[in-house]
């Protein structure tokens, strides 16, 4: 064991830290502390001070270690930042195809280096716009794609060789990678150079998001569809984004997203191994992360030390993987949306800020930063040139990727991050006693834990134990106004006569050929992606595709727990 103090120094230290506390004592018997319990958003308890003693039991080597090397806590690429600035990836989507594209390619003008796309309500879901279920939501919180037509619009100029693509799609994720698939394809692009990423986590939308579509087992069978084909046909492609950003909107701790995301990660390594008969070797290099950077600095910063830490450790020992890359934790951050407040909008410039660093100095990949107005609406262009410009500042002005993991060897920093891969193990445990993460939903014990922590929380900011700007404390009775960005009627008018007209001239035998082959694949348990991608190319729609799937599998409905 390399001992990170020597014995010497830590008996030093002890009498030195006994000496230190009865002049605190003392002091705080003239001039108290404030009155608060002093802990994380999370209500992790910190104490006052924290010193080599705290970390006395620390391995150097196991536990911290080097940049680039196992177990990776300090980073997973030797340069850090030094040898790549993180991907700068602002989320967008919004109306139609075209409205988008347009937004894609101010965002790559003023300095975007990765795409990253939103989509509306029924596109998630699985439903085209012209469903009795879709009116009122086409393009109103991301953008409408019905068919490949509107798929080849949206990536009209973008060379899909060059720019990588994230795709936030959960069960419609086969078909929209299809789409993706389909137009590099049209634009000559060799599918082994294409690179991006479905989000393709159905285990967190069980979780906490809820855009549903197929029961869980068949689900879990798509994704490893596309974790098959992706291995075999695209490998640059990240064929799932293990997802802890919305266990996290939901209102779990830190903590909780951390295991929940991690155990998920876990379920979905198992179940390609045992279905596919895939060794991790072959398919862990691509798997990636997503995680939400919320308001309490150092707790995120930990959060994401833990991760790759305990990543590491599963992927080598409990799946026996043996590619140092298979142990790589790779992962995308986003700023909290759920800590953006309708009161003072200003303020969530600076809440952005704070977060977006806490996510350079956990050592994110990628980045999106919230924009001011994302609590009210889609972000308007300044908006979102705000929060493009804040990652920038941070990577361009500050100093802080001039040097890797600057924070390691803080007392408070590695103590920190102990804790909560402690308490994470905790939980990972408590599911893999359960049967694993699937039985733990069944079970309705995600879902609980991130009910109460999320309950808690409120309780805490309503009773002022924890402070909100704006709204619990410093509140101002004077109202700021900020443009609004409102997607007009017009955009469901044009995407409905857009996808009558492909409807109109496509050809209907080609489109059930295609979606008959699909219903076949899915009855004889093949892979549905080559029938996926024929069918998207024949115009088959979304939602036709989809429907071929609720007709197969069945459709979930969320039984709910209290």
């Amino acid at each position: 064991m390399l001992k990170y103090f020597a014995e010497e120094l830590l008996n030093k230290c002890s009498s030195l830290r006994k000496k230190w506390e009865d002049e605190v004592k003392k002091l705080i018997a003239k001039r108290p502390e404030r009155k608060e319990r002093f802990s994380t958003v999370s209500d992790h308890e910190i104490k006052r001070l924290y010193t080599p003693e705290d970390i006395k039991d620390l391995d150097f080597e196991k536990d911290i270690g080097f940049p680039g090397q196992y177990p990776y806590t300090r980073g997973i690429h030797h340069t850090g930042y030094r040898g790549r600035i993180w991907t700068y990836r602002m989320f967008s989507g919004l109306g139609t195809a075209k409205d988008t594209n347009e937004r894609w390619h101010l965002l790559l003008k003023e300095g975007q280096t990765g795409l990253s796309t939103a989509f509306d309500f029924p596109t998630l879901m699985g439903y085209d716009s012209d469903s009795p279920r879709s009116a009122g939501e086409v393009g109103k919180c991301g953008v409408a794609i019905d068919t490949l037509e509107d798929f080849l619009v949206l990536v009209d100029g973008i060379p899909l060789g060059e720019v990588t693509t994230s795709m936030t799609i959960n069960p419609p994720a086969t078909v929209m990678w299809s789409m993706y698939i389909a137009c590099a394809k049209k634009q000559g692009v060799p599918l082994d150079k294409i690179g991006g990423t479905i989000q393709n986590d159905m285990l967190k939308e069980f979780i906490a998001q809820k855009t549903f579509m197929l029961p869980p087992e068949p689900s879990m069978k798509l994704i490893s569809d596309t974790i098959e084909f992706g291995t075999k046909y695209v490998p640059k492609w990240n064929t799932i984004s293990i997802s802890g950003y919305h266990i996290r909107e939901a209102g779990s701790t830190a903590v909780q997203e951390l295991a929940f995301t991690l155990r998920d990660g876990m379920e979905y390594v198992e179940h390609a191994m045992k279905t596919k008969k895939l060794d991790p070797d072959e398919f862990a290099p691509r798997l990636s992360f997503f995680f939400n950077s919320h308001i309490d600095f150092f707790e995120e910063i930990c959060k994401m030390r833990a991760a790759r830490k305990i990543w590491a450790h599963v992927m080598r020992y409990r799946y026996k993987a043996k590619n140092p890359r298979s142990w790589w934790m790779r992962f995308h951050t986003q700023t909290a949306g759920c800590s953006l407040t309708a009161q003072q909008p200003y303020n969530n410039v600076v809440r952005t800020a704070v977060e977006a660093l806490a996510a350079v100095l956990g050592g994110t990949q990628s980045l999106h930063t919230n924009s001011l107005d994302e609590v009210y609406c889609l972000p308007t262009e300044h908006a979102v040139q705000i929060a493009l410009r804040t990652q920038q500042i941070i990577a361009e002005e500050t100093g802080v990727a001039n040097t890797i993991d600057p924070l390691a060897g803080s007392y408070f920093v590695e103590k920190l991050t102990k804790e909560m891969e402690e308490a994470a193990w905790e939980y990972i445990e408590k599911i893999d006693n359960m049967g694993g993460m699937l039985a733990a939903i069944e079970q309705g014990y995600p879902q609980m834990e991130i009910a109460n922590a999320a309950y808690k929380f409120q309780q805490q900011v309503e009773n002022g134990e924890k402070v909100v700007v704006g709204v619990n404390k410093y509140v101002t009775e004077e109202l700021q106004e900020i443009p609004i960005l409102e997607i007009d009627e017009r955009v469901e008018k044009e995407q409905l006569k857009r996808l009558e007209e492909v409807k109109r001239r496509r050809d209907d035998k080609a489109v059930k050929k295609a979606l008959d082959n699909l219903r076949n694949a899915c009855k004889k348990d093949e892979n549905v992606m080559p029938y996926c991608i024929e069918a998207v190319e024949a115009l088959a729609t979304e939602q036709e595709i989809c429907d071929v799937y609720r007709e197969v599998y069945g459709v979930y409905r969320d039984p709910g727990f209290f």
